[in-house]
């Protein structure tokens, strides 16, 4: 049997300082139809405005989104607000390619492992695509779109007219409750959260420019390809890369069952070393057809932390360190999957 070849991964331009957010225990039960003004939501805090994607790299987003998140034994409940002065929609029809309208997403790591994730994408229709990802796309994939969010439940609200340029338009907001039924089969030993526990999550707000013609917003195109200007992506925690399925990048999500601050475990900046050290070694694979066995070799003039001990065949390699305190080890392999073990 042929080995695997391996591609090359592009290294995120970004200091990792991943955004987090304490997610407080909810008291009652909402009443989901879209609107974040109503008693339930009073106990959350809202999150950072959103930026570009690929973070101080471009200027901050013109239209301001954010988040708010709570949490009970039955679901994670995620409600966002967004300004905007266009708000259309085309896509009706579940699981469709969502964004190709504007949209607001929502992916969750549940172990943090960069493997086995969800992501939830949903317009101003309230038209929503569910997903469930073995892998990120660089490293095979593929994204089972066959797979539903069970018990999931979405409201949209409208602050104008939707498909409407003469409306006096201000934004949409949107509440999700996304059910653990569904959620934990990607979590560690297959369970909801639990207060102390940290998932790994981000949001992403897809925005396309566009103008109006005959009373109807229209994509701008660009007159040298014929083909719609780039998207916009806006994202709560920033990626360093126009690419949101880089989940060692995602935010932090603490879960609370009262007042409490979170800190980065010092493992975490561990972690991240360990996935730079992946990225240059899936580049030396596609640059010499094999992988590196010498550390000195691929770090390069960078500052590192770690010392890692690295394994390698042709078309394979495993790169581990111990961890802060001694007790477990971190590894990580040549399809980015990164595991603990005591």
């Amino acid at each position: 049997m042929a080995s695997r070849k391996w591609s090359g991964v592009p290294e995120p331009n970004i200091t990792f300082r991943p955004r987090s957010y304490v997610c407080q225990r909810a008291e009652g039960r909402p009443d989901l139809d879209g609107r974040l003004a109503k008693p339930f939501w009073d106990q959350a805090c809202w999150s950072e405005d959103f930026v570009d994607i690929e973070g101080d790299l471009k200027p901050r987003p013109p239209k301001r989104t954010r988040v708010k998140m709570l949490w009970d034994d039955e679901y994670l409940y995620i409600g966002a607000e967004l300004e905007e002065d266009q708000i259309w929609a085309e896509l009706t029809e579940r699981d469709a390619v969502i964004f190709y309208d504007n949209d607001f997403e929502v992916f969750i790591d549940p172990d943090g492992d960069t493997h086995n994730y969800y992501e939830l994408e949903m317009n101003a229709r309230n038209t929503v695509w569910d997903l469930l990802l073995p892998k990120p796309y660089r490293d095979g994939g593929p994204a089972i779109n066959g797979w539903d969010i069970k018990g999931l439940k979405t409201a949209v609200s409208i602050d104008g007219k939707l498909n409407d340029p003469s409306a006096d338009n201000r934004g949409w907001s949107l509440e999700i409750a996304m059910p653990w039924a569904a959620l934990r089969e990607c979590a560690c030993g297959g369970q909801a959260p639990k207060a102390g526990d940290t998932w790994r999550i981000n949001f992403s707000r897809v925005e396309w420019t566009v103008e109006v013609k005959d009373g109807r917003y229209i994509k701008v195109k660009d007159p040298t390809t014929g083909r719609p200007l780039p998207e916009d992506n806006w994202v709560w925690s920033p990626q360093g890369i126009v690419n949101m399925h880089y989940p060692e990048l995602w935010g932090y999500l603490h879960f609370s069952d009262g007042p409490a601050e979170f800190t980065v475990p010092a493992d975490e900046m561990l972690k991240w070393e360990l996935r730079r050290l992946y990225y240059r070694q899936r580049n030396y694979y596609e640059r010499h057809g094999r992988f590196c066995p010498d550390f000195e070799e691929l770090k390069g003039n960078d500052s590192w932390i770690i010392k890692p001990r690295i394994e390698t065949t042709r078309s394979l390699f495993q790169a581990t360190v111990d961890s802060t305190d001694g007790r477990s080890t971190i590894s990580i392999r040549e399809d980015g999957c990164i595991w603990e073990e005591v």
